[in-house]
C-alpha cells in the first residue's frame, strides 16, 4: 500500500494506548514538539509566499484559502478572523471548504473528493490574476484542494501549498510549496493532531505577517482593531494609550474625538494635528501609522 508520511504509523506511539494518562501526554507532547522545527524549516518559502501575498493584495487582489476536513476548518477559521484583528472587509481573505458550511460542524461524505468542487468555487469567485489561492491538505493529495489549484492557477493567480508531505500532487501544481514534515501523527492518519497544529501556525504566520506588511499593525499593535463589543472597546482605549503614552482616561477622550478609529488617534496626538489632518495624512501613506507621523 501506498501510504503518505501523514498516514504511516508512529513506531514510537505503538504502545500508548497501554501508558498511564500523564505518560500518554507526555508522549503526545514530545511529537507536538517535532512541529515548530518543522515549520522552521520552511520560513523562506513562507515569507516568499508573505511577500507575493501581499504584493498582489496592494494591487487589488483577495487572499483565499481553499481545503477540505480539518485543513478546511482552519482556513476558514483563519479567514474570519482578520476583519475584527485588523479591520479587513469580509471580502479579502476568504475561506473554502468541501461541503460548504455545513462542513465546519459536521463531517460531508465525499466531499474532499469533488474535484470539480474545488474547481467550481473558485471559478465562482471570478478569481483573477490579483489573487492568491493557498491549496491547504495534509496529504498533498486532497482532489477538493487540488481542482481549486489548478483552476487558481489557469486563472494566473498566485498558487501556493501548505502540505505535511513531499513531494505531493499539490506542492507539485504550486508556485509556493511549503511542505511541513512533521512525520506520523500519535494516533495513525489523524492529521488534526501534527498536521493541523503546523498548519495552524503557518496560517497565523501567513495572514499576520501579510497584515503587517499592509500596515495593519503600529509597532506589535493592531491598530485597525475594530471596537465592536466590550473587550475590543476596552483593547482600542489600550492600543491608544501604549501607543501614545497618554494616560486611560486621556487616551479614551482622543479616541471618542475620532470617532473611535485607532489610526486616526495614534497619529493625531503623535503629530501633533486634528483628526481630520490626521485622516488626510493616513490615507495618503495607504493606512501606515509610520509614516503618516512622519
Amino acid at each position: 500500500m501506498d501510504l503518505t508520511l501523514t498516514e504511516e504509523r508512529n513506531s514510537l506511539t505503538k504502545d500508548i494506548d497501554t501508558l498511564p494518562t500523564f505518560d500518554m501526554l507526555t508522549l503526545i507532547n514530545a511529537e507536538d514538539q517535532k512541529v515548530a522545527l518543522a515549520v522552521r524549516n520552511e520560513l523562506p518559502k513562507i515569507a516568499a509566499a508573505v511577500d507575493a501575498i501581499t504584493a498582489r493584495i496592494q494591487g487589488g487582489g483577495r487572499l483565499i484559502y481553499i481545503g477540505a476536513g480539518t485543513s478546511g476548518r482552519l482556513g476558514v477559521l483563519d479567514a474570519s478572523e482578520c476583519p475584527p484583528t485588523f479591520g479587513t472587509s469580509p471580502e479579502l481573505v476568504v475561506g473554502l471548504i468541501a461541503g460548504g458550511t455545513a462542513a465546519l460542524t459536521d463531517a460531508v461524505e465525499g466531499a474532499e473528493d469533488d474535484r470539480e468542487g474545488g474547481t467550481r468555487e473558485i471559478a465562482e469567485l471570478d478569481v483573477n490574476e490579483n489573487d492568491s489561492v493557498i491549496g491547504i491538505a495534509a496529504s498533498g493529495r486532497t482532489p477538493y484542494a487540488i481542482g481549486g489549484l489548478q483552476e487558481a492557477k489557469a486563472r494566473r493567480a498566485l498558487t501556493v501549498s501548505i502540505t505535511c508531505n513531499r513531494p505531493s500532487p499539490l506542492g507539485e501544481l504550486a508556485e509556493i510549496s511549503i511542505a511541513l514534515v512533521v512525520g506520523p501523527e500519535v494516533v495513525s492518519g489523524s492529521t488534526r493532531l501534527k498536521a493541523g497544529t503546523a498548519q495552524k501556525m503557518v496560517l497565523n504566520m501567513i495572514s499576520t505577517g501579510v497584515m503587517i506588511r499592509l500596515g495593519k499593525t503600529y509597532s506589535n499593535l493592531m491598530v485597525d482593531v475594530q471596537p465592536t463589543n466590550v473587550k475590543l472597546r476596552q483593547r482600542a482605549r489600550r492600543i491608544v494609550a501604549e501607543a501614545t503614552g497618554l494616560n486611560a482616561q486621556r487616551a479614551a477622550e482622543i479616541l471618542s474625538a475620532c470617532n473611535g478609529e485607532v489610526k486616526t488617534a495614534i497619529v493625531a496626538t503623535l503629530a501633533g494635528v486634528s483628526p481630520e489632518l490626521a485622516r488626510i495624512r493616513l490615507r495618503e501613506t495607504g493606512g501606515y501609522v509610520r509614516k503618516a507621523i512622519g
